[in-house]
């Protein structure tokens, strides 16, 4: 996923029918992440690559380095067996279409990929992928989550989605799915990227959650209509999330977890990097816990996601424990309060020397401590109210 140079196409400009079809051609061809395609596609341009990879005259492939005579000769099969024409109808049967580097709805961040950028992207749904990849935020965890992971991905969801940001993820079973949920119930933005085709269901049980993505926000996978997923194609398809997003928010991840993956290449990217902590004893915590002992962020709510990936002034509310009564006392009334035990009445003297006070002092304290009910007085002597022996008792650690 490095940089390997600038790649053409980064301003918005108009792209023909024959690059257009070229790179529909490439992305059944080239595999996602192949950054031996990516130097081919940069230093040849679409419409001359994929005439080298489809020339009858073998020779025409040779010129192409970097890659051995079997790997060439396997791409070059490859491409004999695309048809173009037909990715383009069949993306535009289940609503979708063809986003190709350099037009005003292609993503500029993907960019940062180098030759690791993806060919183009297959896009269903009506909103503009550009203008939601701006703000948005990636949220990814593990397939096999506990209940926890679930509700806190739900959760993060459903918040971010009530700030106005769009939330990513991969429509897998688990933490993504949860999240995608958790958007759609409040009636917010989101984006699965698949690691096969647009028109391809997969999980299969999740069949109605990713039309109700396609919907309501939008699908999106380099691979052409009709691509089924395969191991390394998920963990590729990572890059793009990663690239996609302002930032990373790992929920329940292993230590061998593909999240950790689109995490470690958000690092890399210079994006933002954050973890939901979980038990210490649960092994779906581990890889979040190692990222967070990192350059990771610990997160606990969607406030605090925003605080660290929105804009100056974006600020997650002060966290505190309850204001209990005392907490609003003076210092001196306070130390008085405590020099008084917890079950017996004392004198004034006895208080005062406890407290570090004068004995005029510790009594006008008794006394507005009277008043507020924290104390009561029992002939010369004082004792805690019977309402506050109990909270006295557990602060000094009784049981």
């Amino acid at each position: 996923m490095r940089a390997s140079g600038p790649v053409p196409g980064g301003a918005d400009r108009p792209v023909d029918g024959a690059e257009r079809l070229a790179r529909a051609a490439l992305t059944g061809i080239v595999e996602p992440g192949d950054e031996t395609g990516g130097r081919w596609l940069r230093e040849h341009g679409p419409v001359e690559l994929l005439r080298r990879l489809t020339a009858a005259d073998p020779g025409a492939g040779e010129a192409l380095s970097g890659a051995s005579a079997k790997r060439l000769a396997g791409v070059r099969d490859r491409a004999r067996g695309v048809d173009p024409a037909r990715y383009l109808e069949a993306a535009a049967e289940v609503g979708g279409r063809l986003v190709c580097p350099g037009e005003e709805e292609w993503p500029s961040q993907l960019d940062d990929l180098g030759d690791a950028r993806p060919v183009a992207l297959w896009v269903r749904g009506a909103p503009r992928l550009r203008m939601w990849a701006l703000r948005s935020v990636a949220v990814v965890g593990a397939r096999a989550c506990t209940p926890y992971g679930a509700h806190v991905a739900a959760a993060l969801g459903a918040g971010l989605a009530e700030r106005g940001w769009v939330v990513v993820s991969g429509a897998a079973y688990g933490i993504d799915g949860a999240a995608h949920r958790g958007v759609l119930a409040a009636g917010g933005a989101t984006v699965a990227v698949l690691a096969c085709g647009i028109d391809t269901v997969y999980p299969r049980g999740h069949a109605e959650l990713i039309g109700r993505i396609a919907e309501q926000g939008l699908v999106v996978g380099e691979l052409p209509p009709g691509s089924h997923p395969t191991p390394s194609r998920f963990v590729l398809r990572n890059r793009v999330i990663a690239a996609l997003t302002r930032g990373t928010v790992v929920v329940e991840a292993e230590y061998r977890s593909g999240s950790l993956v689109t995490a470690r290449g958000a690092q890399r990217l210079g994006r933002f990097t954050m973890g939901v902590p979980g038990p210490v004893t649960s092994g779906l915590s581990a890889g979040v816990h190692e990222l967070l002992r990192g350059e990771g962020v610990l997160v606990t709510d969607a406030a605090e996601i925003v605080e660290l990936v929105g804009e100056i002034g974006d600020l997650a509310p002060a966290r505190r424990g309850p204001v209990l009564p005392r907490d609003l006392l003076d210092p001196v009334t306070a130390r008085v309060l405590e020099a008084l035990p917890a079950k017996v009445a004392v004198d004034t003297r006895s208080v005062a020397r406890e407290a570090g006070t004068t004995g005029d002092e510790a009594l006008a304290r008794l006394y507005e401590l009277h008043s507020l009910g924290f104390v009561e007085r029992q002939g010369d002597n004082w004792q805690l109210a019977s309402s506050a022996v109990h909270a006295a008792h557990v602060r000094r650690g009784g049981a």
